[in-house]
C-alpha cells in the first residue's frame, strides 16, 4: 500500500501524552501557562486539547497541532524543541521528576468528507 501524498492538504498532528500518576495537573499547567505562548511566538497551531474523561487511563492529555505541510511541522517544530526558554520551563517543570511517561504522535489527514479541512 503506498502512503498517501502529506503535502496536498492540511496535516493534523495528534500527541498524546500519559502523564507519569499525579502529575497531570502539572502537564496541564505547563502547557496553560508557558507552553501556548511559545507555540504562538514560534507560529505553532493548535486545533485543539482534551483530557480523558472516561476511557482506559485518566492521565491522558490528547492534542492537536494544524501544520501546512510536513516540511512547516519539521522547521517549527525543530525551533520549539530547541528555544531557549521552552527548555527552561520544561526543566523547572521537572525539577521534582519526569511528568510524562510515554508520548505518541500520528499524523492525520483529512478526508474529503471531513468537517475539518
Amino acid at each position: 500500500m503506498q502512503p498517501r501524498n502529506l503535502e496536498v492538504s492540511m496535516i493534523y498532528e495528534q500527541r498524546v501524552y500519559l502523564a507519569v500518576p499525579g502529575r497531570l495537573p502539572d502537564l496541564l499547567a505547563r502547557f496553560r501557562v508557558h507552553t501556548l505562548g511559545i507555540w504562538k511566538r514560534l507560529g505553532i497551531e493548535q486545533a485543539g486539547f482534551w483530557t480523558t474523561a472516561v476511557g482506559p487511563d485518566s492521565n491522558q492529555l490528547t492534542y492537536l497541532l494544524r501544520w501546512e505541510s510536513l516540511a512547516e511541522r519539521e522547521a517549527k517544530w525543530s525551533a520549539f524543541v530547541t528555544d531557549a526558554e521552552w527548555r527552561s520551563v520544561s526543566a523547572a517543570s521537572e525539577a521534582n521528576g519526569p511528568i510524562i511517561e510515554r508520548i505518541a504522535s500520528s499524523f492525520l489527514l483529512p478526508t474529503d468528507f471531513s468537517s475539518v479541512r
